[in-house]
């Protein structure tokens, strides 16, 4: 292992904040974290109460190709650390007016064979858009994903002139399946995924159509604990390279000085130095607040003109008895999509007929809650921004489980609630700084705010300065953030190849 004298200082312990921390140990850098919160891991976080566990963000394991990257890229075997389970089905989907629920695989001919019987010639159609997804997939990793952008050039190479007619860059998600699918449970099977993408179907662009390949082609996943196992995957490797983690140490300012930062300020008034800095907290905030008009990149009027992810209403609820009508992953989709975007990505008050998620993971995993019990994370994707009391959204909560116990088909939910805990708009921003409240810790993934159209990873004046997480490249998702973790890596050792295996 190469060491260095350099000392390196990480704002915030998300996954790209801990991940580069394990990438920058390794190769011998003095890395420090600094978290303000009591654990680490921002959203990617857990709490335990009454037998039950609670992931409270992530809830997706998806694309294992990069986290199996990732653990090589650190020396590491990640069967050491992640213990996983592929999920079949994947995921169970409930519509609006249809009788019964839809079961979604990562497999070809049984998927097919739900796609034939939904609408003739579909299960074809379906084989043709999930090899072209891969194709986009294949292409994205070897050119887009592990790569730095400073500018248009930075993107467009051989093989993107060569092959771009096959990369519907230009042409949105929901053009894409809406042409090739009539039926409205297909369409939404294939465009959910936008959402995990912080935009609508309409926004998102068709690049995006990969998703479906990582869906349907590499499967779903579940690590055996749930998602916090990847959190404290990182925490290990990084202590086993030297890092110190700080807890509770909220900072107040990123020193700069003559164009360089020094160190950062905590809120308890003591300062750190620096050789480097890296912000994994969220980048308005570290914009706004933790630099300031002075010495950011991006000022107010900057992030007011931008469209954030949005953020969601949660329920973190233990429920007495076992639910049979429950997959481990389950989404409802009310009939018209068009207005439940609306709500989602334009609105202004909680949504009174939603769409939503509920991850139940004690179907797959016993130690997440007490026997004969379940463990529920309820999802409802609301606007960002918005307002509300607390009577409002406990009341809204209780709307929700009365949906649920109709439409999942769950007899007398709500009576058999045991735990319930709430979390929205105003929890998002007091726990994790998020900008609006948002839930995914950056720009939705707009056309105009992908690839180099997001913030760069990089200050345009103060060069020992970087950014990790959602909030620039590649943009959001557990395994996108380590490969942002591995690019602001890239940045500071100077390295250029899309594949620097051999450099640590």
């Amino acid at each position: 292992m190469a060491t260095t004298d350099k000392k390196i200082l990480i704002i915030g312990s998300g996954i790209a904040g801990l991940a580069s921390a394990c990438l920058l140990s390794k190769k011998g850098f003095d890395v420090e974290v600094f978290e303000k919160n009591d654990q680490v891991g921002g959203r990617a976080s857990i709490f335990e109460v009454d037998g039950y566990k609670f992931d409270m963000g992530p809830s997706w394991y998806m694309m294992p190709d990069v986290f199996e990257r990732f653990f090589e890229l650190v020396g590491e075997d990640i069967a050491d650390y992640l213990e996983l389970q592929k999920l079949e089905p994947s995921y169970r989907i409930f519509l609006e007016d249809r009788d019964k629920p839809a079961d979604f695989y990562s497999d070809m001919e049984k998927n097919k064979a739900l796609f034939e019987l939904e609408e003739p010639g579909a299960g074809e159609k379906l084989e043709q858009h999930i090899a072209n997804g891969k194709f986009q997939y294949d292409v994205a990793k070897q050119e887009f994903m592990f790569k730095n952008y400073d500018s248009i050039f930075d993107f467009i190479n051989k093989r993107v002139m060569r092959e771009g007619r096959k990369l519907p860059l230009f042409k949105s998600m929901e053009s894409i399946v809406n042409k090739q699918f009539s039926s409205s449970l297909l369409r939404k099977a294939l465009q959910y995924q936008t959402v995990l993408l912080g935009t609508s179907p309409k926004e998102c662009p068709g690049i995006y159509s990969l998703m479906n390949h990582v869906d349907f082609g590499l499967g779903i996943w579940y690590p055996k604990g749930g998602l916090y196992e990847v959190t404290k995957a990182l925490t290990t490797v990084a202590k086993k390279n030297g890092v110190k983690i700080h807890t509770s140490s909220p900072v107040k300012k990123i020193n700069v000085t003559d164009n360089k930062t020094t160190g950062i300020l905590l809120e308890n008034g003591v300062e750190h130095s620096a050789d480097i800095v890296i912000s994994n907290a969220d980048l308005a905030h570290t914009d706004l607040a933790l630099l300031g008009v002075e010495t950011s990149d991006r000022n107010e009027n900057y992030w007011k003109k931008k469209k954030m992810t949005p953020s969601g209403f949660i329920m973190y609820l233990g429920v007495d008895g076992k639910i049979d009508s429950l997959l481990h992953h389950n989404l409802y989709f009310i009939e018209d999509w068009d207005r439940g975007n609306k709500d989602v990505f334009d609105g202004t008050k909680l949504p009174e007929d939603p769409s939503y998620y509920v991850c139940c993971p004690s179907k797959t995993d016993d130690t997440v809650a007490p026997e004969g019990k379940e463990n529920l994370f309820v999802l409802v994707p609301i606007a960002n921004g918005i307002e509300y009391t607390d009577d409002e959204l406990k009341k809204y909560g209780d709307t929700v489980l009365e949906n649920m116990a109709e439409q999942l088909d769950i007899p007398n939910l709500k009576d058999r609630v045991e735990y319930r805990r709430d979390y929205c708009v105003k929890d998002f921003e007091k726990d994790y700084n998020a900008y609006k409240g948002n839930a995914l810790s950056g720009m939705a993934h707009s056309l105009q705010q992908t690839a180099f159209f997001r913030p760069n990873n990089t200050h345009s004046k103060i060069d020992n300065l970087y950014f990790a997480g959602a909030g620039t490249n590649p943009g959001v998702g557990v395994p996108i953030c380590l490969i942002s973790a591995e690019l602001v890596y890239k940045r500071i050792i100077g390295n250029t190849s899309p594949h620097p295996l051999d450099e640590l």
